[in-house]
């Protein structure tokens, strides 16, 4: 068995702890403390994040994306994948030290994803980007911590609760989509967000695609009105 190597550690910003970079072979895994946040042989529920969006935004003409968390690039690659050249994909990743990795011992991985055109980079608070914006984005996709129920950030809390949706709500166009994984499933989120003033449908996902793995979980919460 070849042992896991530690390559490089990061803090997470407002007291979220450490993360690790670890390799073994040809294999990565970002930890933070004994959980796994993400493991590159495993990437088939970040995939279906935006799979699921590109299917429902079919009709949408020129669709402007946020993607929230840059990980391992597999939702960003999947996004690029999918949608057209007239695209614009902004991703926010709140770790500097997660960039460098993806530029540096995981550049393999990313491959030229974070050079297309239709990409922009933001070093920053995905919630904070959000209360920003006002009928900016067609889909925002979360990818952040371990979904709702946080484990590395208490701050991600304010991504989920009644005022985080109402900045999305208010972030998105008409018709447009609200995307979150999750680890697991989380009724009182279902509920949050049908109050928020969603459309809520709950995909259950499987960790690595069609050959199984984890139960993972996907809400595509969709903002009311036609997209005119």
């Amino acid at each position: 068995m070849i042992p896991w190597l530690l390559l490089d550690t990061a803090e997470v910003p407002d007291g979220g702890g450490t993360l690790r970079l670890m390799q073994r072979g040809r294999e990565f895994s970002i930890m933070a403390g004994a959980t796994e946040l993400m493991n590159s042989r495993l990437s088939g529920s970040e995939e279906a994040l935006a799979a699921l969006a590109s299917a429902r935004l079919r009709a949408c003409a020129a669709p402007h994306l946020l993607i929230g968390g840059l990980g391992m690039g597999f939702t960003l690659r999947a996004a690029l994948a999918a949608f057209g050249t007239d695209a614009r994909i902004e991703v926010a990743e709140l770790v500097p030290e997660v960039v460098a990795w993806a530029r540096g011992p995981m550049a393999e991985l990313h491959g030229d994803s974070l050079e297309d055109p239709r990409v922009r980079l933001w070093n920053g608070d995905v919630s904070a980007l959000i209360r920003s914006q006002a009928t900016a984005y067609d889909a925002i996709l979360l990818d952040v911590d371990n979904g709702p129920d946080g484990l590395t950030r208490a701050a991600n809390d304010a991504l989920y609760d009644a005022a985080g949706l109402r900045a999305a709500l208010r972030a998105l166009r008409p018709g447009g989509l609200l995307a979150v994984w999750s680890s697991g499933p989380d009724a009182g989120f279902t509920q949050r967000l049908k109050r928020g003033g969603f459309a809520v449908e709950e995909v259950r996902v499987r960790a690595n695609g069609k050959r199984g793995g984890a139960r993972h979980v996907i809400w595509i919460a969709t903002k009311p009105g036609g997209r005119g």
